[in-house]
């Protein structure tokens, strides 16, 4: 494969932004919108420190595209994150210092597994699992004996498509197979809905973990930052 195909990154992002109730993605407006067709996706976050997000579609298969979208982001009036699923980092990660902004994350990964094969970990006592449903969203909670939540993880299904999200251990509870657990109930409640395939990106933290599940590598993710001011490159 030569290229990461732009669908699957639509497919992620329409179960990404479902799992944060965020609105639907846009179409990324350029200065020249003849050939910026197609280029990327906006979001808003509405984050501090992340306002907007700009993901990338076929930076791969057409470089020009990506220099469009950094040259949008390092425009930006609000702190804008561009997001580039790609076969080839290095070249992104050029591409995006060219246009002078910051680069934030080298080694995340996108990533999907086959639901219907996905291990199931039930947690270890003391750890009680509380599983919410609301529509198409599934959040997992693991919860030690004082009641506090240890672990949790949410999942948004979008047809047959599931994508997880947020999957976090408190630092306090780590190396006790939480992760795990949490997972398997996430897979689960996502395949009880009909989903097939499971979506997510990977934090160099939970890479190992997720590989260990059965979860594949289908390209790596380059995130950058802009505007950058100019004290601070």
């Amino acid at each position: 494969m030569t290229k990461i195909e732009s669908e699957l990154m639509r497919r992620w992002l329409n179960g990404w932004t479902l799992a944060r109730s965020l609105p639907d993605a846009e179409a990324v407006e350029a200065v020249e919108p003849a050939e910026s067709a197609g280029d990327g996706l906006r979001s808003r976050c509405d984050q501090p420190g992340r306002e907007v997000e700009v993901f990338a579609l076929r930076a791969d298969e057409d470089p020009a595209s990506l220099a469009r979208l950094a040259a949008v982001v390092a425009a930006a009036g609000q702190t804008t994150w561009l997001t580039v699923p790609t076969l080839r980092p290095g070249s992104v990660e050029a591409a995006v210092n060219a246009a002078g902004l910051e680069l934030l994350h080298r080694s995340e990964w996108l990533m999907t597994a086959d639901l219907a094969e996905h291990p199931r970990h039930a947690p270890a006592a003391p750890y009680e699992r509380e599983v919410r449903t609301e529509g198409p969203v599934t959040v997992v909670s693991l919860h030690d004996s004082s009641g506090e939540v240890a672990a949790r993880g949410t999942i948004a299904v979008v047809g047959a498509d599931a994508v997880a999200d947020r999957v976090e251990t408190d630092p306090a509870h780590r190396r006790r197979g939480l992760g795990r657990a949490v997972m398997g109930l996430l897979a689960e409640a996502a395949a009880a809905q009909g989903a097939r395939t499971g979506l997510l990106i990977a934090s160099a933290e939970g890479q190992r973990l997720y590989s260990s599940l059965g979860w594949r590598r289908e390209a790596d993710v380059v995130i950058a930052r802009g505007p950058v001011a100019p004290s601070s490159r």
